[in-house]
């Protein structure tokens, strides 16, 4: 069955993983508590996120203090709920606004999604990041790779690791599993793909064990299906 369309992560993939890694997680890390004190009760998104994280650990109402305890929480645990994915969103808006930071992006991923979408391909993104995040640190690059994406997907449709987020966008995009093309650095969340019927190959910048999966050193190299 041809691939009609590619489903790529932007961290290690589209852009560095260092720059979530050294640069916008410990900047969410530092805001965290202030920005929850200035925004957890005058907006709504963000007084909605921290009632679904007390949501998700069992149904309590958190304190300020509370919440943000477990939002650092999760951070060191490398955990990836949609509330905290959320938050962090807004923060790293508020980040690209002042000129705290600017992101950055492959120099194969423009032309790589441009060749794509020459092709006929439909080009979407699966990050743990959220939408608005995944829009910013593309827009921030000043890259075409944010023109030339058909959409967005996120902690909403599941986690990267799990097989039933890949059936759920597969379902999303209308297209059968195996017309989908995934693009990782994450053997984990390839096998994930792979499980629920998606084309796989590993995006391996650094080398490393690919697993069962293909792998290309970069987009350019990537040979589709």
């Amino acid at each position: 069955m041809a691939i009609e369309a590619v489903l790529m992560d932007i961290e290690g993939v589209l852009g560095p993983q260092s720059f979530l890694d050294e640069t916008l997680v410990p900047h969410a890390r530092e805001r965290l508590g202030a920005f929850i004190a200035e925004h957890g009760e005058e907006d709504e998104e963000i007084e909605e996120a921290l009632d679904e994280a007390g949501r998700l650990m069992g149904g309590f109402s958190l304190k300020p203090r509370e919440a943000e305890a477990l939002l650092l929480r999760w951070m060191k645990q490398g955990r990836n709920p949609t509330p905290l994915k959320i938050i962090q969103g807004r923060i790293w808006q508020e980040g690209y606004a002042a000129g705290a930071f600017r992101a950055e992006v492959h120099g194969d991923a423009g032309p790589s999604l441009t060749a794509w979408k020459g092709q006929g391909l439909k080009l979407f993104t699966f990050s743990s990041s959220s939408e608005l995040a995944q829009k910013l640190w593309l827009s921030s690059a000043g890259s075409d790779a944010e023109r030339l994406l058909d959409g967005f997907f996120d902690t909403r449709m599941g986690q990267k690791m799990e097989e039933e987020a890949y059936k759920a966008i597969a379902q999303e995009i209308g297209l059968a599993p195996a017309q989908i093309l995934v693009l990782s650095g994450s053997v984990d969340e390839l096998d994930a793909a792979a499980s629920a019927g998606l084309a796989t190959v590993r995006i391996a910048r650094d080398g490393g064990d690919s697993g069962k999966h293909a792998a290309a050193a970069d987009l350019a190299s990537v040979i589709l299906p």
